[in-house]
C-alpha cells in the first residue's frame, strides 16, 4: 500500500511541483491538495491521509493552526511541515503543535519522498 500524502502550501505552482516529485515515487499517492489551512483541516478529515505535508506561512488560518486542528480530530495524525523558515522559534512552535519532522524546501530535491515515507510508516 502506497503512503497516502496530503500536500498543503498557498503557491499553486509549489504544490504542483510537489505532486510531481511525490508521484514519481510508487511508495507515496497524493490524494489531494489544498491551498490554506482552513481547506487542509476539512480535506484531512474527509481524506484521512497517511501524512499531512504542510507549509507554515499562509493566509488565513496558517500551519501552526491548521496542525493543532488536525490533531484534534486524529490525535494521532502524522504531519510534516515543508517550510522555507529555517528559524529556530518556527521549528520548535511547529515540534510543539505536533508535528513530527520539518524540512526546508531547499532541502527537498534528494530526499523529500524518503522523509515522508519514513513519517508515514513510523
Amino acid at each position: 500500500m502506497p503512503v497516502r500524502v496530503l500536500v498543503v502550501d498557498d503557491e499553486r505552482l509549489f504544490v504542483e511541483a510537489l505532486e510531481l516529485i511525490l508521484g514519481t515515487d510508487g511508495r507515496l499517492e497524493v490524494v489531494g491538495h489544498a491551498l490554506d489551512g482552513q481547506k487542509a483541516v476539512a480535506m484531512a478529515r474527509e481524506l484521512d491521509p497517511d501524512v499531512v505535508l504542510i507549509d507554515l506561512s499562509m493566509p488565513g488560518v496558517d500551519g501552526f493552526d491548521a496542525i493543532q486542528a488536525m490533531l484534534v480530530d486524529e490525535p494521532e495524525r502524522r504531519i510534516v511541515v515543508l517550510s522555507g523558515s529555517a528559524d529556530p522559534d518556527d521549528i520548535a512552535n511547529a515540534r510543539e503543535a505536533g508535528a513530527r519532522d520539518y524540512l526546508l524546501k531547499d532541502e527537498i530535491a534528494g530526499n523529500l519522498s524518503e522523509r515522508v515515507i519514513e513519517v508515514g510508516t513510523r
